[in-house]
């Protein structure tokens, strides 16, 4: 979060500090996290666990226009990426409980971190009241989508790099990951995720249609249809013909990118690149 203060307010000060508060504490825990060695795992759990709650804190603080002058939401970019990580890093936790995934942690903690940094840095644009009523559940089901499926390119990651190890003729014992998980699971795992990404995704296209007056096909739009065509064919695919493997996960790998596009690369545009206020 960025806040303005005149100089030598000190009171300005002392709140800009304690509303970065937040932020400061989960970059900390997030490094920390990420630091830490793998003969440490108790720490690095409960490192990256506080940094997750202390990341939720500066979602609240940022994206609700804690600090400001002017109520209503913030988002941009930034902040986006920042809720699809927090996202991204509670469905790790919770599977996580069930198969332990250490080889991950350590990725996770630094976008954790650099998200936390990017959001402070790129707080967004104020919206003091929705374009309408329907624009605050669009927003929610839009970042859940991010959610699931950065949660399923984590996973497509994670299997494409024990595919790997399988094709350099590793052992048969080791079909699994170091974690423990077996292969067909982890592809079941991927493929809902991917799933219940491609609904939430068509509620979000549906009630944005719905809601938008007049319809505009800009970037924003056009990106976003064409990542669900691209999930809609993996879907189509994989339960015509099977698709699995490097195939499958290129799919997937694509239309993440331009979904990402869609939103995060949009946005990047016109709030860093042109600095101009997006228009809606």
């Amino acid at each position: 979060m960025i806040l303005s203060f005149a100089p030598g307010d000190t009171g300005a000060t002392a709140s800009a500090l304690t509303l970065g508060l937040p932020t400061l504490m989960a970059l900390a825990a997030y490094l920390a996290a990420a630091s830490a060695g793998e003969r440490f795992a108790a720490v690095l759990r409960i490192a990256l666990v506080a940094g997750w709650l202390a990341h939720a804190v500066a979602i609240v603080v940022d994206t609700a226009g804690v600090g400001t002058s002017h109520l209503g939401a913030r988002f941009g970019f930034a902040p986006a990426l920042s809720v699809t990580i927090w996202l991204v890093l509670a469905v790790y936790g919770i599977e996580s409980r069930f198969v332990p995934l250490p080889g991950v942690r350590r990725a996770l903690a630094w976008l954790g971190a650099a998200t936390v940094v990017l959001a402070w840095a790129f707080p967004g644009e104020l919206r003091p009241h929705a374009l309408s009523r329907w624009a605050p559940l669009h927003w929610v089901l839009g970042i859940a989508s991010y959610g699931l499926f950065g949660a399923a390119v984590l996973h497509a990651a994670m299997l494409n790099r024990a595919e790997h190890r399988l094709r350099q003729h590793a052992p048969a014992a080791e079909k699994v990951l170091p974690a423990g998980m077996p292969l067909l699971r982890l592809e079941r795992l991927t493929f809902r995720f991917v799933a219940a990404g491609f609904v939430v995704l068509s509620l979000t296209l549906l009630l944005g249609a719905w809601f938008a007056s007049p319809w505009r096909w800009d970037h924003k739009t056009v990106f976003s249809m064409l990542g669900w065509l691209v999930f809609a064919g993996l879907l189509a695919g994989r339960r015509a013909f099977g698709w699995r493997g490097p195939r499958a996960t290129r799919w997937l790998y694509a239309g993440a990118g331009l979904l990402l596009l869609a939103y995060v690369g949009s946005r990047f545009v016109l709030e860093v690149l042109l600095q101009r206020p997006p228009p809606g």
